[in-house]
């Protein structure tokens, strides 16, 4: 296309020289400002195409390469109908080109490889399976609950939900983030949105992102034991685990929002009550998921019997949501982490659950000391405040400013980094005004913060 601006149109062999010149300003620019930057080439120029990786890095953004793995009779036929062939001999040399390439990306350094395979038999474009090599970049088994995890709680009300997911779970594992946590609310909650704003329900659209995904560890942050029997989550969590190959995870609260439970016709009973029912639940989900089917006798749960299959592939850490007393208690002793809210007072309900697990007589490394945060990112400083007179609704710029840590990337990153240094191991991220897998791939620097 490029042809057909510096020359006489898109057949103008003679302005290539040109064109590709124009490309690399074009990149060199987008990249500059940090922008998602496609190309669209035949990537079978070696230095160029490790020039763009190099750029990429440089800039700080996920470099994806995308291989179209066409069968070479699909490319002759195609080629045959169109109304100006590429001569069969300089399509034998690309299609040998191309074969060469894919073999090389894998040693390049990608952070992801992208392959579609398409049979012989569907129409043009026709897309019929879509993998993700991750050979020489990524870990097919996940970084485990550690990092920077991202938590989505808006969904989009038109279109597609299920390409959405697709899209943002792409980008969230092309950015290197550990995972993607699910709210579990029955009504979009006032912090978030409108009553009327879509909310799926998590176990099922996780199970649709542990279909799309590959390393991301997936979870709920959180689920009330006030929603569902603690041994159905159990269920659900252990089933998404034998999707995954081990990547589930699950937070648990004791529920605090009564209209929902009251729309949809469930009890809700007093904060004594509905610990004491967390505190059961995390006892119960951990005797179903161990070995065996012999009955189990705690200090809480009996069961006459613990047959409960698929088991999970590997441990499914409990995440106890809340900054009470009781529920640190609970997650010391039974769950593997904690969730609390990122800020001071979170801060120090982090240090007194580290100082309860010591209490308990268990190791620190061996927990999840997770906070809860709510950045507002931009790409520059214009783009900030832009932001945040588009979400700060009645509250004063500053004081909405402050509360999310207006900021870019770059400062989000530092200030992730200095919790790591106050005992948080995971940082689960819930990004003001996040709509799109572009909002996700503007999250790259924060994938890094916790080392």
């Amino acid at each position: 296309a490029l042809r057909g601006v510096v020359g006489s149109g898109e057949h103008d062999l003679e302005a290539s020289a040109d064109a590709f010149t124009l490309l690399e300003q074009v990149v060199a620019a987008r990249l500059g400002r940090r922008l998602t930057t496609v190309v669209d080439t035949l990537g079978t120029d070696v230095p160029r195409r490790r020039r763009w990786l190099e750029a990429a890095r440089a800039a700080g953004l996920p470099a994806v390469a995308v291989v179209l793995d066409t069968p070479a009779a699909v490319c002759r036929s195609r080629n045959a109908a169109r109304d100006r062939p590429v001569p069969a001999r300089v399509l034998t040399s690309q299609l040998a080109s191309v074969a060469a390439a894919t073999t090389q990306l894998a040693d390049e350094g990608w952070r992801v490889i992208r392959v579609a395979h398409e049979e012989t038999a569907p129409g043009r474009g026709e897309v019929v399976r879509d993998e993700v090599s991750t050979e020489g970049s990524l870990d097919r088994r996940g970084t485990g609950l550690r990092g920077v995890v991202l938590q989505l709680s808006r969904f989009p009300a038109e279109g597609d939900l299920l390409a959405w997911l697709r899209n943002v779970g792409g980008a969230a594992e092309a950015v290197g983030l550990s995972g993607i946590a699910l709210m579990d609310h029955l009504i979009q909650i006032p912090q978030v949105g409108r009553a009327w704003d879509p909310i799926p329900e998590p176990w099922v659209t996780l199970g649709a992102l542990a279909a799309s995904t590959t390393r991301l560890q997936l979870g709920t942050l959180v689920t009330p034991v006030t929603f569902r029997e603690p041994g159905i989550t159990a269920k659900a969590a252990a089933t998404l685990s034998a999707l995954s190959g081990g990547r589930a995870f699950v937070g648990l609260g004791a529920g605090w929002w009564e209209r929902e439970h009251t729309a949809y016709g469930l009890g809700f009973p007093s904060a004594r009550e509905r610990l004491d029912a967390l505190e059961r639940g995390v006892e119960l989900m951990k005797a179903l998921w161990a070995p065996g089917t012999k009955p189990y006798a705690g200090q809480r749960v009996s069961l006459p019997e613990t047959t409960s299959y698929p088991r999970p592939v590997g441990p499914i850490p409990v995440i106890v949501g809340g900054g009470g007393g009781r529920s640190l208690r609970i997650a010391a002793r039974l769950g593997d982490g904690c969730n609390v809210p990122s800020d001071e007072v979170g801060l120090a309900k982090v240090e007194r659950y580290l100082e309860l697990v010591r209490a308990e007589g268990r190791e620190v490394s061996e927990v999840h000391a997770t906070v809860l945060d709510l950045p507002l990112v931009g790409s520059d400083r214009d783009d900030v405040w832009a932001r945040v007179e588009r979400h700060r609704g009645r509250t004063a710029a500053p004081a909405f400013a402050a509360r999310h840590h207006a900021g870019i990337a770059a400062e989000h990153a530092e200030r992730l980094a200095g919790l790591a240094e106050r005992g948080v191991t995971t940082a689960f991220v819930a990004p003001v005004g996040l709509t799109t897998a572009d909002d996700v791939l503007a999250l790259a620097p924060l994938a890094s913060a916790f080392g």
